[in-house]
Formats: structure tokens, C-alpha cells, sequence
């Protein structure tokens, strides 16, 4: 896999794009970030916590990824301009994603029912909910690092046309 498609430097289009870097990462970039959307929206909120951030990105960058991944495939995005989009968007999805990673790890960390329960943390109330927000946390860090190896090899690719 090259991160530029062709010798020109211009983007994919159809079924090219699950061939070239940085654009076969739309497809874990669309896994994990629906993941991170179902875990936290699976969660009960106990208080006020940043969690309405995190899915605000969650759901913004599934729905602009799979936006963005249905243009390339339709061959929409062979303008001179769209190099630097695909930068544009990725950096500041992976910012967003970051920044969700952070808040979505505090908030796990508040609901910690080791230090939140006098019962029997691992089985009292609260546990199933902590769980389902550390594998939120997991799921947001991996989505983040698939959005900043999308940015820096479509940087790459943008610097080469």
C-alpha cells in the first residue's frame, strides 16, 4: 500500500479507496468510533459528567466519516481542493477524538465503584456501567490513533501534489 494512489497524487475513487493508505483506516476509523457511540450511549449517566461530549464526537465523526468515506467511493473528491480537506477534516477529528479520550477517562474514573460503593465493588451496582467505560476509553484512544494516522499520511499525500 502506497499513500499516494497514483502518480499524480490525486485521490482515490470507488473501490480504491479500501486499497490505499491513509484511506483503508475509514473502515476501523467507522468500527471503533461506533463502538465508543454504542458503549457510551449504553451507560447510565449519574451525574453530571463530560460523557455528552464524548458522544457528540462520537456521533459526529461516524456520521462525516462515513460522509466522507461514501464521497471518495462515489469519486467526488477529484478536485485540487481535496487533499487539503481530507487534512482538514482528519486533524479535527482526531483533535475531537483527544479530546472525548480525556474526558471519557475522567469520567470512568469518577464512576470507579471501588472508591465510590461500600459493597463489594465488582459486584455491587455500578460495576456493569464501569466496565462498558473503560471499554469506551479503550475504543476512543484507538479511534484517536486511527484519525492521527489518517492525518499525517493524508498530509503526507497532500504535500506530494
Amino acid at each position: 500500500m502506497s499513500a499516494s494512489p497514483t502518480p499524480g497524487g490525486e485521490l482515490p475513487s470507488g473501490f480504491g479507496v479500501c486499497t490505499t493508505v491513509p484511506d483503508v483506516l475509514f473502515l476501523p476509523e467507522l468500527i471503533f468510533g461506533g463502538l465508543v457511540w454504542i458503549l457510551v450511549a449504553s451507560t447510565k449517566v449519574f451525574y453530571a459528567n463530560p460523557q455528552g461530549w464524548v458522544m457528540f464526537v462520537s456521533v459526529f465523526c461516524f456520521v462525516f466519516t462515513f460522509i466522507w468515506f461514501f464521497l471518495f467511493i462515489l469519486g467526488a473528491n477529484q478536485s485540487s481542493f481535496w487533499p487539503g480537506l481530507d487534512v482538514l477534516y482528519h486533524g479535527t477529528a482526531a483533535l475531537f477524538y483527544l479530546s472525548a479520550s480525556v474526558a471519557q477517562a475522567y469520567a470512568t474514573i469518577l464512576i470507579n465503584p471501588a472508591t465510590n460503593s461500600t459493597t463489594n465493588p465488582y459486584t455491587g451496582p455500578g460495576f456493569k456501567e464501569y466496565q462498558e467505560d473503560i471499554a469506551a476509553v479503550v475504543f476512543s484512544y484507538i479511534a484517536t490513533l486511527l484519525y492521527v494516522i489518517h492525518v499525517v499520511f493524508s498530509a503526507i499525500r497532500w504535500k506530494k501534489t
